[in-house]
């Protein structure tokens, strides 16, 4: 039988997703699992934006511009304009998803063997674009005590190599919550002029923002030529499924790079752009009831977990996720423990092992994430379970959390 690649070896398994075989069979035992592992919002999509897709008339379902349809990235520089982000309709190329937009970034501006510093934890599927991609991630720590600030900028000029090209942030930050300040912002603009970078800005939560304002990269004045944009209508308006994002920028011969890459996949999902169309046209109040909810949510969760013995969580600033340290010796054990072998009152809950979010062995081991995707109800009774697994779990450790901790808002 013929070997396969190297690059299918070092493919990374999703750390969210590898442990769904184990709740299909706890759920076949009769057991409710409490989904926490995976950011799939609750909230219904928005009904304009089905009915748009609904009352679609077409004859034949055509292949769109490489680019997008040119309607839809002209509704986009009115959404970019509400964040004070100049953009031109040209400046904008659609993605299937927001993850296409990451791979395009990496493919259009790095070559295989290239760098991009990224603070960990981050989004576990970089580590799969970039294997795609042949380039090569090197992470410096950010950590749990600090709330998962942005690292001094002496941690980013050790990790500068030669062959480094770009630094990657997610603000607000996937798996953390955090959100960057304008001043953390700065600091990255100082690199990537220092050091001739890109910076790849991936921004799926700008909407979600509890404790200040979302401040763009592309805000950053005098650095045009080194922002990347990536972005997705996935979490902002429920519509994971559609797979629409997209890649801004004003690096032109960046753009002309990323539409060679466009052309070849064709075109992204014709149905998908015009949903995003019309979510564009939603009311201005939209996201007002939206982030009251996900801000409730984040509050239950956050107190609920450190009101249990052990059990540190910063509370985010963004987003609808949180990085929690329990008192464990292993999250990939106890995260599939919690779903093989314990229940409370039939119940259980399901998260994301922390490990699968650093890149450097033997970090996360005694950490989880969690979404707070669920309603708040929901949200209560997983921490009870997880209280409840944490005092018979035969894995449990004593931990100590310093007094001296620095919560970040």
């Amino acid at each position: 039988m013929p070997d396969i690649s190297q690059r299918g070896v070092h493919m990374p398994p999703s750390p969210i997703r590898k442990l769904v075989p184990y709740a299909e069979a706890a759920k076949k035992r009769g057991v409710k699992v409490y989904h926490l592992n995976i950011g799939q919002p609750d909230i219904e999509t928005p009904k304009p934006v089905l009915d748009a897709v609904r009352h679609s008339e077409f004859k034949v379902l055509e292949y769109s511009h490489s680019a997008g349809n040119e309607s839809y990235r002209r509704k986009l520089v009115t959404y970019y304009e509400r964040f004070n982000i100049q953009v031109n309709h040209q400046q904008i190329i659609v993605t299937t998803g927001g993850s296409e937009a990451i791979l395009f970034a990496f493919m259009a501006c790095l070559d295989a063997g290239d760098e991009v510093i990224v603070p960990e934890p981050f989004y576990a599927n970089y580590n799969g674009f970039a294997v795609e991609a042949g380039i090569t991630i090197r992470t410096i720590g950010s950590s749990i005590e600090s709330g998962f600030a942005l690292p001094a900028m002496e941690a980013f000029e050790k990790a500068i190599t030669p062959r480094t090209k770009a630094i990657l942030i997610c603000n607000p930050n996937n798996p953390t919550g955090y959100l960057y300040s304008k001043e953390e912002m700065e600091v990255l603009k100082q690199l990537c002029l220092q050091h001739n970078l890109y910076l790849f800005s991936d921004e799926a939560y700008r909407e979600f923002c509890y404790t200040g304002r979302h401040f763009s990269a592309m805000n950053l004045e005098g650095l045009d030529d080194h922002v990347i944009l990536m972005d997705t209508i996935s979490k902002r308006y429920s519509a994971c499924g559609g797979r629409i994002g997209a890649l801004v920028s004003k690096n032109q011969q960046v753009l002309d790079a990323v539409m060679k890459f466009a052309q070849a996949r064709l075109s992204p999902p014709s149905f998908a752009q015009i949903a995003g169309e019309a979510a564009v046209d939603l009311p201005a109040d939209y996201f007002d009831g939206i982030k009251a909810e996900y801000l409730a949510r984040r509050d239950v969760l956050v107190a609920g977990l450190n009101n249990i013995p052990g059990v540190f969580c910063p509370n985010p600033g963004g987003a609808f996720y949180a990085m929690a340290k329990l008192p464990i010796d292993d999250a990939d054990v106890f995260c599939q423990w919690l779903l093989e072998s314990f229940a409370y009152e039939q119940q259980t809950v399901m998260m994301a092992p922390g490990t699968g979010f650093y890149a450097t062995p033997g970090l996360g081991k005694q950490e989880v994430r969690l979404a707070y995707v669920l309603n708040r109800e929901d949200i209560a009774k997983a921490i009870i379970c997880l209280e409840k697994a944490l005092e018979v779990y035969p894995g449990r450790v004593a931990t100590a959390i310093a007094d001296t901790i620095v919560t970040h808002g």
